[in-house]
């Protein structure tokens, strides 16, 4: 896209002339070279600082990054398959059905042939994912407002607080990078490319739903303005078939229907009660010693709700609103894991592309110098993190 190119509206048909979609490489690959290695410098910072947190703590960053917290979920599921539980003292039932299975596929995958430890597949997934997905964030944000803001989009999204979950070995990296190709295709019209894609985000992760109904809403609009193809009908029975293929699979094995995976989540306190919890957990705060972590709270909120508010007024295709928006009603309206919330967070990029079209606006030294602080504040920040509370 032309660097002075107007931007594509919330309302803006995809390029009619458009041609066909080829995998990623050759010029694309040139194009978004700048991204790529900005991003692997500001992660390769983060992992640097971990490394040096790790040795004034006597704690092992290989251990944070590949053995602990979901991590050792997803590598049970790669191992063993589903049925393993925790009945906790309580009685609550922590059951590995609640981790969707591409990513322990995936483990698998690498681990069968390299002889890799399943933790340790999940790092190679996992890295590998996350420079797919700050292309696909890279590629969207230069489709729409150019490329200096696409690269900035994916500096961004390396530089975010939790930035250090991305080279983890957990499932966020790969839904990002599989929701932000997914979006691309929608972008540019390619409906059988946003509907596979979307199904494999359905097989990663509950809220491969926003990629879902991303993909049937840009449909629905496309079909209003007269366009009509066997490949969007097509991309949008496909979108969905990822998530509605696990959840009736977990439904069948625990016997409760479409029931059964909603109870699985229940058993680990998950739940959508539209935020009510949530905001307890943050008065409880406000009425305690942990007063100023309830200020911080709310002023993340307060943020989080104005960047969706600039995405609105950026005027983003529909699609990206839909996706984003449901992402985050579904991280902060959900009920359980209070400290998940920023990584669950993640995945939500468009936030991030009203900053990014304004940093691209700036003198490139003033630019270079925010993202610089922003990078430095993240390894910081993230190496404490998991040597910390860390991310349930």
């Amino acid at each position: 896209m032309n660097e002075h190119a107007p931007p594509l509206s919330a309302t803006s048909p995809p390029d009619r002339n458009r041609p066909p979609l080829r995998l990623p490489g050759g010029p694309a690959l040139r194009r978004a070279a700048p991204a790529l290695a900005v991003f692997a410098a500001v992660r390769a910072l983060g992992l640097a600082a971990l490394a040096v947190w790790g040795l004034a703590a006597g704690s092992s960053p290989h251990t944070l990054l590949s053995a602990r917290w979901d991590s050792l979920w997803y590598a049970r599921v790669a191992g063993g398959g589903y049925g393993y539980q925790v009945v906790l003292a309580n009685g609550d039932v922590h059951s590995n059905l609640a981790f969707f299975p591409l990513l322990p596929w995936l483990e698998r995958a690498v681990a069968a042939p390299t002889g890799l430890a399943y933790g340790d597949a999940g790092l190679v997934v996992a890295w590998t994912a996350s420079l797919a997905a700050a292309w696909g964030i890279f590629a969207v944000a230069d489709l729409l407002y150019g490329h200096r803001a696409g690269v900035l989009a994916a500096a961004l999204w390396a530089a975010l607080p939790v930035g250090i979950v991305q080279s983890m070995a957990y499932s966020e990296a790969l839904f990002t990078a599989l929701a932000a190709w997914a979006l691309y295709g929608v972008l540019r019209g390619h409906w059988l490319w946003a509907g596979a894609l979307a199904a494999l985000a359905g097989l990663t992760r509950p809220v491969g739903a926003a990629v879902v109904a991303a993909v049937w809403v840009a449909a629905a609009l496309a079909r209003r303005r007269g366009e009509r193809s066997w490949r969007m009908a097509a991309g949008v029975v496909a979108a969905p078939l990822g998530a509605a293929a696990y959840v009736l699979w977990v439904g069948a094995r625990t016997g409760r229907g479409l029931f059964g995976y909603l109870d699985v989540q229940g058993g680990w306190g998950n739940g959508f009660d539209g935020g009510w919890a949530f905001a307890r957990f943050i008065g409880s705060r406000l009425g305690s010693a942990a007063f100023p972590a309830g200020l911080g709270l709310i002023a993340g909120v307060l943020l989080v709700l104005w960047l969706c508010r600039a995405c609105v007024e950026q005027r983003q295709p529909v699609a990206l609103l839909v996706y984003g928006g449901i992402v985050v009603a579904l991280a902060l309206c959900a009920s359980g894991y209070f400290g998940s919330k920023p990584r669950l967070l993640l995945p939500a990029f468009p936030l991030l592309l009203p900053v990014a079209a304004a940093l691209a606006r700036w003198r490139t030294g003033r630019a270079v110098a925010v993202l610089g602080a922003l990078a430095l504040v993240s390894a910081a920040y993230g190496a404490w993190w998991l040597n910390g509370s860390g991310p349930p």
